[in-house]
């Protein structure tokens, strides 16, 4: 890409938060994309700065730093912007204050617990993809008789209905008559992969709750609630770069205070060992004598 003419424009809408890459190329194709009053016709149209980028006729701010949060997210909201049915949306209740933010993989309908959001679809993208091997760790209780040699097994992946599912970590940590508590691991997280898998082993499940999403976890976050993920964290977590933070007066002031003291240090003393003195060999003279010396 040249400097010069800035940003391909769907990398720009993916990480203003508007949507993935890919979403931006389609929504580009459905002609829902304008530069400067003007209807984008390629993705490999550019933005520069200064630029003005409409998407539905609606303006968007330029990409900011990337950010990710937490969210817990209820039962009964669905994961999109937009449902042709006019059901409630999780973003539809979050805060206003908050940054246009799109998802990093979904929960469905019934669904709950931990749905990361972040307002750069560049790392939504990535976060999403099974190479990426992070984790995704699930509460789930099923109804039926459990078979916990079943359970093991799907470790080795397990086929249903023509579609291949990798390895499964699933265990039995409670039952209650009929009704059993499962701790489930996936890496890669397809359409209703639980549910279907579940179903498969003859259990329905009746409630699903995501408790970590790699190194994030829901904890005690409440239910409906959303909370930023450090900055650091996300340098150090997901790999993205965050902004410097600014140091304070007194911190400066402390490091060129360090930086003179070092310049004026005086040199170290001389540490050179000294040379072990010559064993004696036989026919070299003794040791003399003092006057009066007894031996």
């Amino acid at each position: 890409m040249s400097e010069g003419r800035g940003e391909r424009i769907a990398k720009w809408l993916a990480r203003a938060g508007v949507a993935s890459r890919r979403d931006a190329e389609r929504m580009i194709g459905e002609a829902r994309v304008r530069l400067n009053g003007r209807t984008v016709e390629t993705p490999a149209t550019f933005v520069a700065a200064g630029d003005t980028v409409s998407v539905d006729g609606k303006p968007v701010a330029p990409p900011e730093r990337t950010r990710l949060f937490r969210y817990h997210k209820p039962p009964g909201l669905v994961t999109t912007h937009r449902d042709p049915e006019g059901r409630p949306t999780v973003f539809d209740k979050l805060p206003q204050s908050l940054p246009r933010l799109i998802s990093v993989g979904r929960l469905d309908l019934t669904s709950e617990g931990l749905l990361l959001l972040t307002n750069d679809g560049e790392l939504a993208r990535r976060l999403e993809l099974p190479a990426h091997g992070w984790a995704r760790r699930y509460r789930v209780r099923v109804h039926g008789r459990v078979d916990e040699a079943a359970l093991a097994a799907l470790k080795h992946g397990v086929t249903v209905d023509g579609v291949a599912y990798g390895p499964i970590e699933a265990g039995l940590d409670a039952r209650q008559g009929t009704n059993s508590w499962l701790t489930v691991v996936l890496r890669e997280g397809k359409n209703r992969e639980i549910r279907k898998v579940m179903q498969h082993l003859g259990l329905s499940v009746t409630r699903l709750i995501r408790t970590a999403h790699g190194p994030f976890k829901l904890g005690d976050l409440p239910r409906g609630a959303v909370e930023e993920v450090n900055p650091k964290l996300l340098r150090d977590m997901a790999g993205i770069a965050a902004p410097p933070r600014i140091k304070r007066g007194v911190e400066l002031a402390a490091e060129a205070a360090a930086a003179r003291a070092a310049a004026t240090e005086a040199p170290p003393p001389d540490v050179t060992p000294r040379r072990p003195p010559r064993a004696r060999r036989a026919g070299d003279p003794g040791p003399r004598r003092r006057r009066g010396e007894v031996r």
